[in-house]
């Protein structure tokens, strides 16, 4: 069986990171492993991903240098992965590359371009499967993760890469590193899903832009109900997260419901594995005194009803190619966020 692969960023993605300043990068990088902090949930999905079988490759912009500090934090949370790329940033400040710390696009496509080529060609146990990326909307990950996905599919040819790459001032062996990863890899439509973490409360419609293949998400059981309905995760996964964000974070049952509601009302769930759903949440509430049991109640009560309106506000949206030559100039975020 072919594994898939599930790609996440860190910063902001999976860890509650603040960066914006030069004193939120140094209190980062001089925090203890124990003292960072996790997105509500997100270890537990990470966690419930790897047990289904998923194989993990992360792929974070936090500089190389912290790479001890965030190897022990993945095993504080019992995360198994099977790489961590860090930037090399000290490396890029010693080349004069002053550009490239800030710069998504020049480190994130080719890295992504690198790792698949890897998978491709070393994997053990069979071909390389299909992909989930996570990012958030602090970066410009909705817009890297697209044209990567776009690229990989043969939606866009080698030109515009090319064109996008000088017009982001990618430095030049950077370009010619990614155009030649791009060459060896062979076409298909790897991405099954792009999953964004709205970490600064982005307006999800700004993403529309890049098709259905993008769901912009607001807490991480919202990522594991469209990975059920993707057939990458069980229904008890989903349970797990749930009760973590019931016991640990407050959610009550509202909150657990609305969570569903409103992914269907964005049109990003088709009401499909709720019976499944159903029969976990049964077997949990039927182990008697356990976790989260009145708020579990209240989600299993609207679920028929939440399916319900899934199906019927459903309707299937055709995957556009984006002007990624457009875009190209405002797809980061940050680079236009008022100081």
């Amino acid at each position: 069986m072919v594994a898939h692969i599930a790609r996440w960023d860190l910063d902001k993605t999976y860890l509650r990171t603040e960066f914006d300043s030069l004193r939120d990068l140094v209190k980062t990088a001089l925090e203890r492993p124990d003292q960072k902090r996790t997105n509500p949930g997100a270890s537990t999905l990470l966690r419930e991903m790897v047990r289904a079988g998923i194989r993990v490759h992360i792929l974070s912009g936090s500089p190389e240098q912290m790479r001890r500090n965030l190897e022990d934090k993945l095993r504080l949370d019992g995360i198994l992965w099977d790489s961590l790329t860090l930037k090399p940033n000290l490396q890029n400040l010693l080349r004069l590359r002053f550009r490239a710390v800030r710069d998504q696009l020049g480190y994130k496509l080719p890295a992504l371009l690198r790792a698949r080529a890897a998978v491709a060609e070393g994997d053990e146990d069979g071909p390389a499967g299909k992909e989930t990326l996570f990012g958030d909307d602090a970066e410009a990950d909705a817009y890297v993760y697209s044209l990567y996905a776009d690229l990989l599919a043969g939606r866009v040819a080698d030109d515009v890469i090319l064109r996008v790459l000088e017009r982001g001032r990618v430095y030049d062996d950077v370009v010619a590193e990614a155009m030649d990863a791009a060459r060896t890899l062979d076409r298909g439509d790897v991405v099954e899903r792009i999953l964004i973490h709205l970490e600064s409360q982005t307006p999800p419609d700004d993403f529309r832009i890049y098709g259905p293949r993008v769901v912009p998400f607001y807490n991480y059981l919202q990522a594991a109900f469209v990975l059920h309905e993707d057939g990458r995760l069980g229904a008890e996964g989903i349970v797990r997260v749930a009760v973590e964000l019931v016991t640990e974070h407050r959610f009550d049952g509202d909150a657990l419901a609305r969570s569903y509601l409103d992914l269907a009302r964005r049109g990003h769930l088709r009401g499909g594995g709720v019976d499944s759903l159903s029969a976990a949440l049964d077997a949990w509430l039927a182990q008697g005194h356990v976790p989260a049991v009145d708020e579990l109640r209240i989600l299993a009560a609207r679920l028929p009803a939440m399916e319900s309106g899934a199906r019927a506000g459903w309707t299937p949206r055709e995957q556009p190619v984006p002007d990624y030559l457009a875009l190209v100039d405002s797809h980061n975020p940050r680079r236009h966020a008022p100081r």
